[in-house]
């Protein structure tokens, strides 16, 4: 007797080629949720804040905007971004990479990736280097662009450094304001977790396992890259 299963059609695969990849850190490369979650519970704690109002809108945002979104009238915005972003950097526990990460960017050309975090440098140093990850040459961290996500300055200052249109372009994102600055900036867009709708040129992985790329260097002195997701 046969079982239904045994007939399943398998799950199709998507393929994406690109000249480029682009990855948010937080919650795409790095799991650092708890503390993410630690330090800004006592910023909520000392301002008698509303903590989930927070989580909600600050996942992906620089820690500035942040501050200065919420913090009471006439607070040092600047002294409170410097203190809370200390915390941040001297907080390691737990950090780990997605399952997969490590691989994928091994996988991948140096000069065809890029990070684009809402973290400083220093402190996406410190969380990269915490989850056994390489950090890739080309990094647009909070401090080199003037407007944070969801604003697309920062893919678009990413793929300018790469050499790469926007068009042939991925990012990897799981955060409302890294999806909103992606999409702002023409890319197709994976989204790794479950944030969001997805539209045309966006796609869905729980994590970097089933990924797989094969690159092949281009006679321009770039690459084409097919992912599978």
């Amino acid at each position: 007797m046969s079982h239904p299963a045994e007939h399943a059609a398998p799950a199709q695969s998507t393929v994406v080629t690109v000249r480029a990849v682009l990855f948010d850190m937080d919650g795409t490369l790095v799991d650092s949720t708890a503390i993410v979650e630690q330090v800004w519970s006592e910023f909520a704690s000392r301002y008698g804040l509303d903590i989930e109002e927070i989580l909600r809108t600050s996942h992906g945002v620089r820690s500035g905007d942040t501050v200065r979104r919420y913090a009471p009238a006439g607070a040092d915005v600047v002294a409170l971004t410097a203190e809370l972003d200390a915390m941040e950097r001297t907080r390691t526990d737990g950090v780990i990479a997605l399952p997969g990460a490590a691989a994928l960017l091994q996988a991948l050309p140096d000069e065809a990736i890029a990070l684009v975090t809402s973290a400083d440098h220093v402190l996406a140093g410190i969380r990269m280097q915490a989850a056994g990850l390489s950090m890739p040459t080309t990094a647009v961290t909070s401090e080199a662009v003037t407007l944070g996500k969801p604003h697309p300055e920062g893919y678009l200052k990413a793929a300018a450094m790469l050499g790469v249109d926007p068009a042939d372009v991925v990012v990897f994102e799981d955060a409302p304001a890294g999806i909103a600055a992606a999409r702002a900036a023409g890319m197709r867009t994976v989204v790794v977790g479950d944030a969001g709708d997805l539209e045309d040129g966006m796609w869905r992985i729980p994590d970097y396992s089933a990924v797989t790329v094969t690159a092949v260097k281009n006679d321009d002195g770039g690459h084409l890259l097919t992912l599978t997701l």
